[in-house]
């Protein structure tokens, strides 16, 4: 009875927000990933090298972040470059400085996305969970970020001091799952250095809903999705009202675990971001 009583509440929130709110964008799209699909595309992901991503690793004192770092390719210093920052889900944390180039991080070395988008990209590994999920009084499951995620800022200033082609008017934010809060997090905390974010399957973060009203926001989300639910991000997308900066897009038959697939072959994710700036 709950559960049904829940997905009414979101269905309301869905509606009611649609009739006020129609300087945002939401679509729902109704695609079905069967396992072979899964299977498949997966197989494609996983066959490419990574080793176009050098290896690094950023020092503070007793911490240490752990970063993979891609140039753009044919790499010219006189031009300017977008930078690309994309953070790992929580089945990735480790520090083998490997394990955080899940597939959603691995499509900018497809050969398409990095010809046609020739971007940075930074996949930064956490040692330990970078964004850690509470309920808030309404019985929304909310997140906060880790104290390392702070190292991220750190170590994206020591980058951009290093790649002065760097265009500090289009840093992009993407992630899924634990990733993708983190994302939001750090939208939150230094929003004024993001030019963009795409969340895919987060858990909301509700900290500085002023200041994300004005930024770019593209949230991705199964409505299927238990792990992280679902209604977090319809709530977020509810508080944001009247933000035309922001795109809600719904994957009415995937869970969790499936809401990747439909964006790894695709140019969906830096076809959106890359129209973006500051």
């Amino acid at each position: 009875m709950f559960k049904q009583l829940r997905n009414i509440t979101t269905l309301l929130l869905l509606l009611i927000n649609s009739i006020f709110t129609s300087a945002q964008t939401q679509s729902f799209d109704h695609t079905n990933v069967d396992s072979l699909t899964f299977i498949e595309t997966r197989a494609v992901i996983n066959k490419l090298s990574t080793a176009k991503f050098q290896k690094g690793s950023y020092n503070h004192g007793d911490k240490k972040l752990l970063y993979r770092l891609l140039l753009p390719k044919n790499y010219d210093k006189t031009k300017k470059y977008p930078l690309v920052i994309t953070f790992h889900n929580s089945t990735r944390i480790g520090t083998d400085n490997e394990k955080q180039l899940e597939p959603l991080s691995k499509i900018w070395i497809r050969e398409e996305i990095y010809t046609k988008y020739n971007c940075f990209v930074i996949a930064p590994q956490f040692a330990e969970r970078s964004s850690n999920y509470t309920e808030n009084e309404d019985g929304i499951l909310v997140s906060k970020p880790s104290d390392d995620v702070q190292l991220v800022l750190e170590l994206l200033k020591t980058i951009e001091n290093e790649y002065r082609s760097i265009d500090k008017s289009r840093i992009y934010l993407v992630g899924y799952s634990m990733g993708a809060s983190t994302a939001q997090n750090l939208m939150s905390i230094a929003p004024k250095k993001f030019a963009a974010i795409v969340s895919v399957a987060a858990v909301p973060d509700f900290s500085n809903l002023k200041v994300l009203k004005e930024k770019n926001i593209f949230l991705i989300h199964g409505q299927k999705d238990t792990e992280n639910p679902y209604n977090g991000s319809v709530n977020l997308y509810a508080k944001l009202s009247r933000s035309k900066n922001l795109t809600f897009k719904t994957y009415t038959e995937l869970d969790h675990d499936y809401i990747n697939i439909p964006l790894l072959l695709s140019d969906e994710i830096p076809k959106w971001l890359f129209k973006l700036n500051k």
